[in-house]
């Protein structure tokens, strides 16, 4: 939760214009990583037994129905969560099993009250648990993160009490966005074309 990396892009979830932004943004980011396509991680962190914190295991599953491609490999669902007991683990899993995968973190984040609902692109990793006072692993080369509640009191009762139908609203567009995002890849990449 929270990320401290330059944020890159952001924009309000229930923007109408926000699939087709986000997309565009996470395309263009991907293209210019120097890392194997070859091997993409999705990686959706966070719990189902938290409202606030289920975001990533939602955008996991809905990617996971959505997004069927041999090169992308998603983590983090709501059957199989990854969260702070299990993340370093499932992280040295990955970097064991696919060379210079390029990996793409998802995970829920608190934030200023005039900022919920907005989702976050950074060009960089975020530090899951950050928000909760958690030092965990730092993950990801690209980062998104959906700002579900405030921040600064009481996060762990915050996140509880968040309201699901703003999770959901996030879960929809990061995991359309993303989809989008490959779609518009494959357009224009021949590398891409070819899987």
């Amino acid at each position: 939760m929270l990320s401290y990396q330059p944020l890159r892009y952001s924009i309000d979830s229930s923007k109408p214009e926000a699939v087709f932004l986000i997309s565009k943004e996470l395309s263009s980011l991907i293209i210019n990583q120097d890392k194997n396509l070859e091997n993409i991680i999705i990686l959706c962190i966070g719990t189902d037994r938290s409202t606030g914190d289920c975001l990533g295991p939602l955008v996991g599953d809905k990617l996971s129905r959505i997004l069927k491609k041999p090169y992308i490999h998603i983590f983090g669902t709501l059957k199989e969560p990854i969260h702070a007991k299990n993340l370093e683990t499932k992280i040295n899993d990955i970097y064991t099993s696919y060379n210079n995968p390029l990996v793409i973190a998802v995970d829920a984040s608190l934030g200023k009250f005039e900022n919920i609902g907005k989702i976050n692109i950074f060009n960089g990793p975020l530090f899951p648990g950050a928000g909760v006072n958690k030092n965990l692993i730092s993950v990801g080369d690209i980062s998104i993160t959906g700002i579900v509640n405030i921040s600064g009191f009481m996060e762990y009762l915050i996140l509880q009490s968040t309201r699901l139908s703003l999770v959901m609203q996030l879960a929809d567009t990061i995991s359309l966005s993303i989809f989008s995002a490959f779609k518009k890849i494959n357009n224009r990449a021949n590398y891409f074309l070819k899987k």
